[in-house]
């Protein structure tokens, strides 16, 4: 069934009025933060009192607790998502940096209760655990209690996992904070078409692909000089984050940096391993197309800067209005729900993409849950690759969307799937953007788009996890200078780009905000489980037409309640420990480069 949607205007700057009124200075946004304060301290009072369940009647009491506990996170977490929109819109929004340092302080408080909460509940003896998983308001959270129990058995005693959540306001967070301060105090000074301009890093980073290979390679060396300028701040930075993590993995008994990943993404070490193994086997295909885009580009080898280097002039670009109804009207060929919904997004300016100074580099999409919500950020200058990221986070939002009938501690997946619901709404767009191409020309860059993300997610992505595995193991034994840190980069994106780059970009460890996230360590593997995961998702969509559409919210529903070995085997019937399965999506993007060398022969 194809939507055809009525020419529409739509905005590119969000509302975020519609969620709390005045920005940074909202007083709807002061009452609801003075509230969720006492919503803490009330539940952490009653987490103060409570003792572990002795007998089946302590149920209620437990169900009660986590009605408490849902309350908080949902309030927390529509404060977090309104002061992320306001960071990133303008990154000299200090009001919401004080903003930010509030919610850190709350969340660690409430981490803390909720922490002592769940050490409490998975000490109950196991008849008395049995039986409370049998409680009507309890069952539905089976998945979640018992991850809840395992996780508590590994970690330290409440007292000890209180103070370092409260360490770490300061410390960890801190230093996360410290490096968004430092990125967002930078100007980029550029000369561009003769007029120099102070660009910020996002705008600066935009320029990547720019037809111009001087424009390219200025750019590149110019933000080389911005990150080595400050790479000693950055490099301190790191290290702290590091190390508060080594440390804390040390005092839990963790011998292992990629357990807290790995449990956090719902996956085994087994899983992992066979991707990168089934990866790395298929590089040299990847290795040809950059091979044969150095040769059309005259070069021997690729540098850095031209890994999104333009071949043709005839780049398809599209306004924001353009992007939006070309993403509308395909995923309207999937679905009429994903179809819809993303057109609600569009209407009620749940979208920031205005390509202005100031904002936050790179995209996310955040969700208000108190408002059933999401707003989407990023920076669209008009390309095909706008296209597809404006395209990848609306598949965050529909997931977002899809979990709405669920328990909200039922919704609380992990990024690897996440990225999965966003790279399959991305191919989507990609994929019909190429059948759609009208001219050779036209074919060539758009098929080349979908070869530089497969190269993202298998070559660049690969650095990441590389880099970061290698920095953590030399952080154990002390400091790890800025000078090295730009050695291991260097060594671990020759290797992840099997040899094909000439010059590379030792100082991309400073130049990603991935790196310093505090949530979760290692934010690089889950982007690549996620992309080849949803291209058997996709096979699928592709062989049933817009009647998968049911299926793949059903999917979706079920990425909260069960490790993904168990999820890709209930609805995909595939058993993704196993390199054969990974293969099946390497070997799709293989296809798209033997394509390339055709068209380019």
């Amino acid at each position: 069934m194809e939507v055809l949607y009525v020419a529409h205007t739509y905005a590119d700057v969000w509302d975020l009025d519609v969620i709390f009124p005045g920005g940074s200075e909202s007083s709807e946004f002061r009452n609801h933060l003075d509230e969720l304060k006492k919503m803490n301290v009330t539940f952490s009072a009653k987490i103060k009192k409570f003792e572990t369940p002795k007998k089946i009647e302590d149920a209620n009491v437990v169900a009660d607790l986590i009605e408490d506990a849902k309350n908080v996170m949902m309030n927390l977490r529509q404060a977090g998502a309104f002061v992320s929109c306001l960071e990133a819109q303008n990154m000299k929004d200090r009001k919401a940096n004080v903003l930010r340092s509030e919610i850190t302080t709350v969340s660690a408080s409430f981490t803390t209760a909720f922490n002592a909460f769940q050490q409490k509940l998975a000490a109950s003896a196991e008849d008395v655990w049995n039986a409370l998983l049998e409680h009507n308001v309890l069952s539905e959270l089976h998945f979640v209690l018992q991850e809840w129990r395992k996780k508590a058995k590994s970690r330290l005693s409440e007292q000890e996992e209180a103070l370092i959540e409260s360490l770490s306001i300061d410390g960890y967070h801190g230093w996360g904070q410290m490096y968004d301060t430092i990125v967002g105090s930078m100007n980029i000074p550029f000369e561009l078409e003769g007029e120099k301009k102070n660009l910020s890093v996002g705008q600066a980073n935009n320029l990547s692909s720019h037809s111009n290979p001087e424009v390219r390679k200025g750019i590149f060396k110019t933000l080389e000089g911005a990150w080595e300028e400050k790479e000693e701040l950055f490099a301190k930075t790191l290290n702290h984050l590091g190390g508060f993590r080594l440390n804390v993995y040390e005092k839990r008994g963790w011998d292992h940096v990629l357990k807290e990943p790995l449990e956090y993404n719902r996956m085994q070490q087994e899983t992992l391993d066979a991707m990168w193994n089934a990866i790395t086997k298929h590089k040299q295909t990847f290795v040809k197309y950059l091979d044969r885009k150095a040769k059309l580009l005259g070069k021997e080898k690729l540098d850095w800067y031209d890994l999104d280097a333009p071949l043709t002039s005839s780049s398809t670009t599209m306004s924001f209005n353009d992007g939006a109804q070309f993403i509308l009207k395909h995923f309207a060929k999937f679905g009429p729900k994903m179809a819809s919904f993303s057109k609600k997004a569009f209407e009620n300016a749940w979208i920031e993409a205005e390509d202005r100074p100031g904002k936050r580099p790179g995209g996310f999409c955040t969700t208000f849950p108190l408002s059933e919500q999401s707003r989407i950020f990023m920076t669209y200058s008009g390309s095909m690759s706008n296209v597809a990221t404006l395209a990848h986070e609306l598949g965050h939002a529909f997931h977002s969307y899809t979990l709405r009938p669920m328990h909200p501690l039922n919704r609380n997946y992990a990024m690897n799937v996440a990225e999965t619901a966003s790279t399959f709404a991305e191919m989507v767009v990609a994929d019909a953007a190429v059948k759609e191409a009208t001219t050779e020309q036209e074919k060539l860059s758009l098929l080349e788009e979908k070869l530089q993300r497969s190269v993202a997610l298998f070559m660049n992505i690969h650095s990441r996890f590389l880099f970061e595995t290698r920095f953590y193991e030399e952080r154990k034994n002390g400091i790890v200078p800025a000078s090295r840190l730009n050695e291991i980069m260097s060594d671990a994106q020759r290797e992840a780009y099997a040899g094909a780059l000439n010059e590379v970009h030792p100082r991309f460890w400073a130049s990603k905000l991935h790196f310093y996230i505090t949530g979760v360590p290692f934010y690089n593997f889950p982007y690549t489980f996620g992309y080849l995961f949803s291209m058997s998702i996709y096979a699928k969509a592709l062989e049933e037409g817009t009647g998968y559409e049911e299926k793949y919210m059903a999917l979706l529903r079920d990425t909260a309640i069960m490790p993904v070995e168990e999820l890709a085997m209930k609805h995909l019937g595939e058993d993704i420990t196993k390199e054969v399965f990974w293969e099946k999506g390497i070997k799709l993007s293989m296809e798209d480069v033997e394509e390339f060398l055709q068209l380019t022969n």
